[in-house]
């Protein structure tokens, strides 16, 4: 079995409940972020085949926006906050570095008092990791957790560098996971390639290089990152790893499954899921008019592509980032739409035509 691997073999299945996302509500072009990066829109809808990406309002934080995701999800779970057993927050822009932006989340939703709420920052896998744990956790308790992918990385971005700020936009996505007769998560699988770690990278605001006017600067809060070597690294690590994830869960079903692949880059994507022979109906995305979200690209995808799925779908979820690492999960989809689609699940979402 490979690292990381986790088969499902308990009676109880825990499954995917309901889905939810919010993104903020300020449009931004590529005009407007290629104008300080002396590039065009041309130019970034040919390298990334992103349109347009959504950025936090000066007011907002991640908990906000992971807030009302999960209030969507809970909505359309059908379940209350009283009944939530956990919370799980994944993020690499939390609102500070302590305490958990979970607990700032669970306190705006009412969870009991006493429920563990915590942070998982894996970067852009870190929702799978988060939805592991979680399910790992519940599993034969009863329970219900709500799972959470936020990121502001607007906050993070270097105007000048178009490597990145081109590429990312703010939001998040949830889910509640709970007991289901049938179906659920059937099996996940995490990886980390630390040798690889700086990448991807934000060098200071921690404790190695803590905050001062010198590192700021010197721009060294700035996100960072190797474009051709990432693309190197989901070519050569993730392809094969999710092949391999596949061939051992999914065998001649593959061209059958949904594919709800980590946004990182639209022409990225494409050729990743041609190359793992995932038909591009099946292939769900929200690049183009979202950009890469960091954490809240699975969930938001998904929450997204929720509405196209019936009981029995087969969904790869694939979360691969900062780290380096990747996150897989096979889910059977066996959601009944309890909550419909009502309510801050779709007031919260701007239209993006996918």
């Amino acid at each position: 079995m490979a690292p990381g691997a986790a088969p499902v073999h308990d009676a109880e299945a825990i499954g995917i409940l309901g889905t939810g996302s919010c993104l903020p509500g300020k449009v931004v072009t590529n005009d407007e972020v290629g104008a300080p990066a002396g590039v065009t829109d041309e130019w970034i809808t040919r390298k990334t085949a992103i349109r347009e990406r959504r950025w936090a309002k000066a007011d907002e934080a991640t908990s906000d926006l992971a807030a009302m995701a999960a209030r969507a999800a809970l909505d359309d779970a059908g379940v209350c906050p009283a009944d939530i057993s956990l919370v799980v927050v994944a993020t690499s822009t939390p609102d500070a570095p302590q305490p958990p932006t979970a607990t700032a989340v669970a306190a705006e939703l009412g969870v009991p008092a006493g429920t563990p709420a915590f942070d998982i920052n894996a970067v852009c896998s870190g929702f799978v990791f988060a939805l592991t744990a979680a399910e790992r956790m519940i599993r034969g308790t009863g329970g219900h957790a709500v799972v959470i992918g936020a990121d502001i990385y607007s906050r993070t971005l270097d105007p000048t560098d178009r490597r990145t700020v081109v590429l990312f936009g703010d939001g998040a996505g949830a889910v509640v996971l709970g007991p289901t007769a049938t179906g659920g998560v059937l099996a996940t699988e995490l990886a980390t390639f630390p040798q690889e770690r700086d990448l991807i990278r934000v060098p200071a605001g921690g404790s190695r290089i803590p905050a001062s006017r010198a590192s700021v600067e010197e721009g060294l809060h700035y996100f960072a990152m190797d474009g051709p070597a990432v693309r190197h690294f989901v070519e050569n690590r993730v392809g094969p790893l999710i092949r391999s994830f596949l061939d051992r869960h999914l065998a001649d079903r593959a061209r059958r499954a949904h594919f709800v692949p980590h946004q990182a880059n639209g022409r990225m994507i494409a050729a990743l899921a041609d190359s793992l022979g995932f038909l591009p109906e099946h292939t769900h995305t929200t690049v183009r008019f979202l950009g890469n979200t960091g954490a809240a690209s699975v969930p938001v995808t998904l929450d997204r592509a929720a509405d196209r799925l019936v009981p029995g779908d087969l969904v790869v979820l694939a979360g691969f980032g900062g780290g380096m690492a990747a996150g897989l999960a096979l889910v059977e989809w066996r959601t009944t739409r309890a909550g419909g689609r009502g309510g801050k699940s779709r007031a919260a979402l701007a239209a993006d035509g996918t």
